[in-house]
C-alpha cells in the first residue's frame, strides 16, 4: 500500500489554517497525527490532493490547569498525557486510561483530539471523557463554542464539526474532593472492543453522583442512565451489590450490533461483566478515600 500524492502544509496559527481550508476546500483534509487519515488514504477508502498538519500550531499545544479543569490543546499526544508527571498528579486515571490506547506508534503520534475527530465507534477516550463530563472547544474564524463531549460524537467518523471549524481544546474536569473514575476495557487486538467509564462521587458516606459511559459496541460511546440512578443515594459501604447490579441493567439497556468482535448477545455479556467490574473498582476507590 501507497500513499497517493498530496501538498503537504504546515501551517503556524489557526489563521493560516483556516486559510488553506477555504483555498483548497473538500480538496483539503486536516490531521495532527495522521495515525488513522494516512491509514484510510493508504487503503483507497479517501483522497485529499491537500493535507494541512496541525501540530505545529502553537494554541492547541496548550496543557494546563485552570479553575479546576484540565485544558488539553487538540494536538497533545497521548503518550504526552500518559507520561506527564503533571497528568499523573492531578488526574491519575486520564493517563491510566491513555496508557493503554492502541500501540506505543500510535500514542506517540496520535493526539488526543485527532483520535476525537476521527469518531473511530472504537474509542477509548471519547467514553472516559464522556464518564468525566468533559466539553470540547471548537473554533471557526472568531466564533467559538463549546460541546459536551456526548454531543460532538454523532456517529461512525462523523463529529458535529461543521465546515471549517476546528477542535482546538478538550477541558476535563478534575476530580473533585470525594470522587473517583475508572476505565476498564476489553480488546481482542488494538482496537477494543468494549470500553467501559464509571464516575462516582460520594459525600457523607452516600454516592451522590454515578455516570457510566459504555462505548465500541455501537456506533457511539452512551451514558447508561438506568444503572446510574441505581446507585445513586446508596451508602459507599454498601454499594458493591448495587454496583453488581449496575451490569445487569446495562446491559437491558444497551444497544450493541454484532460485528467482528462479537455477536449482540455477546457483547450484552461483556456490558454486564464489565460495567459491574467498573462500577466495583469505583466503589472500592471511595471507600480508601
Amino acid at each position: 500500500m501507497t500513499l497517493p500524492p498530496f501538498a503537504l502544509h504546515r501551517p503556524h496559527s489557526l489563521e493560516e489554517a483556516e486559510d488553506l481550508l477555504a483555498q483548497h476546500g473538500d480538496e483539503a483534509a486536516v490531521y495532527c497525527g495522521g495515525t488513522e487519515l494516512l491509514l484510510v488514504m493508504k487503503l483507497g477508502l479517501a483522497a485529499y490532493s491537500n493535507l494541512v498538519d496541525l501540530k505545529g500550531i502553537p494554541e492547541l499545544r496548550v496543557f494546563e490547569e485552570r479553575n479546576g479543569t484540565l485544558r488539553v490543546g487538540a494536538a497533545v499526544t497521548h503518550h504526552e498525557l500518559e507520561s506527564s508527571p503533571f497528568v499523573h498528579r492531578l488526574f491519575p486515571a486520564l493517563a491510566e486510561m491513555e496508557r493503554r490506547v492502541a500501540n506505543v506508534r500510535v500514542r506517540s503520534m496520535g493526539t488526543l483530539g485527532g483520535n476525537l475527530c476521527f469518531s473511530d465507534p472504537h474509542s477509548d477516550p471519547a467514553t472516559f471523557l464522556l464518564a468525566s463530563g468533559a466539553e470540547l472547544v471548537c473554533r471557526r474564524g472568531a466564533a467559538e463554542r463549546t460541546i459536551p463531549i456526548g454531543e460532538f460524537v454523532r456517529g461512525p467518523y462523523e463529529t458535529a464539526l461543521e465546515a471549517g471549524e476546528l477542535l482546538t481544546e478538550i477541558r476535563i474536569p478534575v476530580l473533585p474532593v470525594g470522587a473517583a473514575l475508572v476505565h476498564e476495557k476489553f480488546a481482542m487486538h488494538e482496537r477494543p472492543a468494549l470500553t467501559v467509564s464509571c464516575y462516582m462521587r460520594a459525600d457523607d458516606g452516600h454516592i451522590v453522583d454515578t455516570r457510566i459511559a459504555v462505548g465500541s459496541v455501537s456506533a457511539t460511546p452512551g451514558r447508561v442512565t438506568e444503572a446510574e440512578t441505581l446507585l445513586v443515594d446508596v451508602p459507599v459501604e454498601s454499594a458493591a451489590d448495587q454496583a453488581l447490579l449496575a451490569g445487569e441493567i446495562a446491559a437491558e439497556h444497551v444497544a450493541p450490533f454484532a460485528d467482528l468482535n462479537g455477536s449482540v448477545e455477546y457483547k450484552r455479556n461483556l456490558v454486564r461483566v464489565f460495567v459491574s467490574r467498573c462500577c466495583t473498582a469505583a466503589v472500592e476507590r471511595l471507600r480508601r478515600t
